[in-house]
């Protein structure tokens, strides 16, 4: 399996909100950097996390826009879209993957604004 099919049916479990199978496509000693935010290291602390943050949300989309990828290297830009409180969140992410000699996620580096999330989430809890 290429690299770009490890990180595609990567999303294809997190848009299904399932956690334990996502998990699957990551090492265990992988690195999930939100670039506004510390990272977090471990497979672990990664689904903690990703538990958390999918926790509100009915449904996940992630639009892929345009994706390639070089050897063990993904690279892509999206809108993450989460349906929450009766609404979407819809943020726009540029999105770097390695992966490592055992066909897992080593590397999950995400671009995004801040502002732009927080704006929408403070909105849609609101119920705006």
């Amino acid at each position: 399996m290429n690299a770009e099919s490890v990180v595609n049916q990567f999303f294809t479990a997190v848009e299904r909100i399932n956690i334990d199978e996502a998990v699957t496509y990551l090492a265990d000693d992988v690195s999930y950097e939100n670039m506004p935010v510390q990272p977090v290291r471990g497979k672990d602390e990664v689904r903690n996390l990703m538990s958390a943050f999918l926790a509100a949300s009915t449904e996940v989309e992630w639009r892929v826009l345009r994706q390639h990828y070089v050897d063990n290297v993904v690279f892509n830009e999206r809108l993450d879209r989460f349906k929450m409180n009766g609404g979407w969140l819809e943020l726009p992410v540029a999105g770097v993957f390695e992966i490592n000699e055992a066909g897992k996620i080593s590397l999950w580096r995400d671009y995004f604004d801040m502002g732009t999330y927080m704006d929408q989430l403070t909105s849609l809890m609101q119920g705006e």
